[in-house]
Formats: structure tokens, C-alpha cells, sequence
């Protein structure tokens, strides 16, 4: 008994031997794989490499552009190409070149775009800036799933709806705007309106493939979220200073007489942002933050407020979660002051459904904590500024006895109907803003109606089913994940898509940010089960390790092929 006892701990400490031995031979750290000298040298020669090629690569892009920037101002007149050119063509290149980096840039630069369009100059062409970043990225991505035989439909039911809704969408670029095109009584170019139509109406749901791809493993999710929350203080931050700006006189008030005061505009802008509107003598004030005008920058609000709690939530770190905390906070704080009615209602209405739909109601360590917080916040806010909350709340009162939602989208939906011409419509972007450019335009100020005008009533049931199958879908997938962080976030994510599928009031799936927002966070959604199989295979490693089995050794990465993806 002695004796074998003896052998067991002698096997044991040649077992430990050997471990040791293995992690010095292999150079292993905490289950990662630490590189040889050798093989140190030969990835700093090929990050030099990679470093050259680059160099070489933007100077020949950057001279291509400045020739095409000088025979733009020759035949156009337009000094301003010289300068501007070289630097579209060398994003949209290195778009291409680095798709992923281009879809980070994207995101970032997203709630910025209205300040930099008006900080450089209002020129319609910086209002497609953002898409040089997005459709080179795509572009690449289309080509890398053809090359490797990847497929692209990343959740079959969303890709044979979307597949019907876009057939039928470019029937109506056909057939409805290729009519009012050979139609010499109809003014304006209806052709180009519908392509413009069409991409403003289904262009950025190929992004659910793009973050599809995106999204490596956990640890990219994670990063995504709290870049979100750190993107929503930073730009309520930039809106606090544009208030302060505005109390203190900096920037003038909007200056005119009659029904000038109560408009918003760009000759008011203030520091960041576009149109804006404050007249202190009528208790009116309706601030864009950095967007291009106040609305989008009520709905930026809205969706910061699920970006912000999942971090609160469900993030692994505590200063994480804290940061989460803090940009509700903020971003509640913002739209009281913003004027923003929609934004002053939905934000804590928003917040409520999610505690109630992802469960973290019953979670009182780290609700109670918050809502503490945010009580004293806001209670400190009223206290020290209770004629601006009284201003914020007789606004929102007086607009809802003024024009209640449910009678105004009843009245639009009537109208939509009775406007109907044929099967088809009236064309792709005959209800879009930014296709005016292109001839008349009608405005309709919800979502549902305006998209029965352009592509008829059969249309607006298709698009409703195609997000009725995104909804469904991304319910299934978020539902299915074991891993608590990927089923806590994606819970917040969904209720985010499902209300955004639904809404009608205004048109936020048409412009920034959530026209955005909402095709981005339904592909993360979507790829969370393939990332909760990942981190389960992960944590079995780990507990493999643990237990002194060594998992196999996976080949160097500069063995493999280099792939932008």
C-alpha cells in the first residue's frame, strides 16, 4: 500500500515535470500561445512587410486621387475637388483593402457625421461620406465569400425574405420610376431617385452579414458594447457643451420674427451638430447634438438607451458596468434638455420595457444600486432646474393635445391609401428626403404609410414580413445562447429590433442613426449562437488545461493564408 502510494506521487511529480516542460517548449501563458524568437523575427519582418506595401499603396491611391481631383475642378468648376478627392478615394481604397477596420470606422464616425458635414461644409456629397466606409467593406466581403466558398445567407429565413422584398423593390425601380423616366410630363430624373429610394429603403440590411463576419468571439461583442456606451457619453458630453454655449450667450439664440422663431436651422448651429433651434423668450428649444438636425438626434438618444444598458447590465468588469450606468445617466440627462419630445418619452419608457422583457427587474444587486443613483441625479436636476423640466413637460403635453400619435399615424395611413396608383406604388423615393435632389418629393412623417406610397400596399406587408422574419429570428438566436453575457446582451438587443420593426411613429429606419443601428445589431444577434458555441469550446479548453491535458496545438498564423476577414 505504502509502495504504491509512493509510485502515485512519483507519477505525479513526473506528470508536473513534464507539464512544465511542455509549457517551456511550447512557450505557453494562460492557455496563448507565446512565439519563439524565430518566430518573433519572422512576424516583425512581415508587419514591416505589410508596413511598406501600405505606404506604397496609399501614395499611388492618393496621386490617382489628386489627378482625378484636378480634372473634376477643370470640368466642374469646383476648386474644392482637389483637396476633397484624393481623400474619398483613398477611404473608399483603404475601405476596401481593410474592410474590417472600415466597419469599426463606420460605427465610430456614425454619430459624428452631422458635425463633420457642417463643420467642413454643407456639400451634398459629405452626406454620403459615411457609405465610402460601409459599401467597399461589403463589396470585399461579397468577393471573400465567393472566392472561399463561404455562403452569405447567415440565417436562411432573413435571407429568402430579404431576397423577395429586394426583387420586389427593383421591380418598382423598374417599372414604376423606369416609367415616370420615359414620361416626358413628369419632370426631374425618377430613375435616379428610385436607385437613391432603394438604398435609403433596404441599403444597409446587408450590414446584419457584415457584423455577421465581424464578430470574431465574445471579446469583439464586448468590445462593440462598450464602444457604444463610450460613443453615448462623449457625444451627450458634446450636447451638454452646445447647451451651455447657448444659456451663456456664446451662440445666439434663432434670430428672426413670426414663425422663424420656431424653426430650426443652420444659421443657429452651435458648436456641434446641424439645424438647431432655441428661442428663450417662447420657452422653445430643440438641440441636434451632433447629428444633422434634432430628431435624429432624439432617436440617437433612444438607442443609446439599450446600448447603455447592456453594458450596465451584463458586462463582465464593474468599472465597465459602471460606465454603462453613467451613460444612462447622461444620456437620460440629455434628453431632458434637448427639447427632444420623442426622446424625452421614450428614453425612461425604453428603459422600463427592458427591465421587464430581459429579466434584469428581478435583478435588485444591480437595479436597486442604479435606480438609486439615477433618482438622486434626477432629483438633484429638478430641484436646482424646475422651470426647464416644467418647460420640457408642458412641450410634450401641449404636442400630444395638439396631435396625438395614434390620431396623426391613423391619419396618414388613410392618406397612403387613398394615394395609391397601381400595384407597384408610386416609385422608390418619391417619399424620401434626400431624393429630392432628384425631383419632387411628397413628405410623410411615418414610417409604415410613407413606405405604402412608394411601394404600394403589397410592399409595405412584404417589408413587414421581412422584419416580422428579423424579429422571429433573432428572438430564436438570442433565446438559444447559454453563455450569460451573450444571452443578457442580445436580450437588450432584441427588444431594441423589436421595437424599431413595429414603430411607425416618424421614419427612424430611413435616416442616422438607426437606420443603422438596427441592421448592425440584428446581425450581432444573429451570430450569437455561433459565438456561444465558441466561448463553450473555449471554456472546455480551459478546464482541459486545468486538469494538466494539454489541447492540441494549433498551427502558427503565419502558416495560414492572409485573409482581410
Amino acid at each position: 500500500m505504502a509502495s504504491s502510494q509512493t509510485l502515485s506521487k512519483k507519477n505525479k511529480a513526473k506528470a508536473k515535470k513534464k507539464k512544465a516542460k511542455l509549457k517551456k517548449k511550447k512557450g505557453t501563458q494562460n492557455g496563448a500561445v507565446l512565439l519563439s524568437k524565430k518566430e518573433q523575427r519572422a512576424r516583425k519582418k512581415e508587419r514591416d512587410r505589410q508596413w511598406k506595401d501600405l505606404k506604397q499603396f496609399v501614395i499611388k491611391i492618393a496621386g490617382c486621387g489628386v489627378i482625378l481631383g484636378m480634372l473634376g475642378a477643370v470640368l466642374m468648376g469646383e476648386p474644392l475637388l482637389i483637396a476633397v478627392a484624393p481623400i474619398g478615394v483613398l477611404a473608399l481604397a483603404l475601405s476596401y483593402k481593410y474592410p474590417r477596420k472600415a466597419l469599426w470606422f463606420f460605427f465610430i464616425y456614425l454619430p459624428f457625421s452631422g458635425t463633420v458635414i457642417y463643420t467642413i461644409g454643407n456639400n451634398p456629397i459629405l452626406q454620403l461620406a459615411k457609405d465610402g466606409f460601409y459599401f467597399p467593406a461589403l463589396y470585399n466581403l461579397v468577393q471573400y465569400c465567393r472566392q472561399n466558398k463561404v455562403s452569405m445567407a447567415i440565417n436562411k429565413p432573413v435571407w429568402n425574405a430579404f431576397g423577395i422584398i429586394l426583387g420586389y423593390s427593383c421591380l418598382v425601380v423598374l417599372f414604376v420610376n423606369g416609367a415616370q423616366q420615359l414620361d416626358p410630363s413628369i419632370s426631374g430624373i425618377p430613375i435616379a431617385m428610385g436607385i437613391l429610394g432603394l438604398k435609403v429603403f433596404l441599403g444597409y440590411a446587408p450590414l446584419m452579414l457584415c457584423v455577421y463576419f465581424l464578430l470574431k468571439n465574445k471579446g469583439t461583442l464586448i468590445f462593440l458594447m462598450r464602444l457604444s456606451a463610450i460613443l453615448v457619453i462623449i457625444c451627450c458630453g458634446l450636447s451638454f457643451v452646445q447647451y451651455a454655449f447657448l444659456l451663456t450667450g456664446i451662440c445666439p439664440p434663432t434670430q428672426g420674427s413670426g414663425d422663424e422663431l420656431f424653426k430650426a436651422s443652420l444659421e443657429t448651429r452651435c458648436f456641434v451638430g446641424g439645424s438647431l433651434l432655441y428661442t428663450p423668450s417662447q420657452g422653445v428649444i430643440r438641440l441636434p447634438g451632433t447629428f444633422v438636425a434634432p430628431w435624429q438626434w432624439g432617436w440617437f438618444m433612444i438607442s443609446g438607451s439599450f446600448m447603455a444598458f447592456a453594458v450596465t447590465f451584463n458586462d463582465p468588469k464593474i468599472p465597465w458596468r459602471l460606465v454603462g450606468g453613467l451613460a444612462m445617466v447622461i444620456n437620460f440627462a440629455a434628453a431632458v434638455i434637448s427639447g427632444q419630445r420623442v426622446a424625452l418619452a421614450l428614453v425612461p419608457v425604453t428603459t422600463i420595457i427592458l427591465l421587464v422583457l430581459t429579466g434584469q427587474l428581478a435583478n435588485l444587486k444591480r437595479f436597486v444600486p442604479l435606480a438609486g443613483i439615477l433618482g438622486v441625479v434626477l432629483t438633484v436636476a429638478i430641484a436646482q432646474n424646475p422651470t426647464l423640466v416644467a418647460e420640457r413637460l408642458a412641450s410634450f403635453q401641449s404636442r400630444w393635445q395638439a396631435s396625438p400619435p395614434h390620431a396623426f399615424i391613423t391619419h396618414q395611413f388613410e392618406w397612403a391609401i387613398k394615394e395609391q396608383r397601381g400595384l407597384l406604388g408610386n416609385g422608390l423615393g418619391r417619399a424620401t428626403n434626400s431624393a429630392r435632389v432628384f425631383g419632387r418629393t411628397q413628405l410623410v412623417e411615418t414610417y409604415y404609410p410613407k413606405v405604402m406610397y412608394e411601394v404600394g400596399i403589397t410592399g409595405a406587408l412584404l417589408f413587414l414580413g421581412f422584419v416580422t422574419v428579423i424579429t422571429i429570428q433573432c428572438f430564436q438566436a438570442y433565446r438559444s445562447v447559454k453563455d450569460p453575457y451573450l444571452r443578457g446582451c442580445g436580450a437588450a438587443l432584441w427588444v431594441f429590433v423589436l421595437v424599431n420593426s413595429y414603430n411607425t411613429y416618424y421614419y427612424p429606419l430611413d435616416v442616422d442613426p438607426v437606420a443603422v443601428y438596427y441592421w448592425f445589431f440584428a446581425g450581432a444577434i444573429l451570430k450569437l449562437p455561433v459565438l456561444d458555441r465558441e466561448e463553450q469550446k473555449r471554456l472546455k479548453q480551459v478546464e482541459l488545461a486545468e486538469l494538466g491535458i494539454e489541447p492540441q496545438e494549433v498551427p502558427p498564423i503565419l502558416k495560414k493564408k492572409a485573409s482581410s476577414w
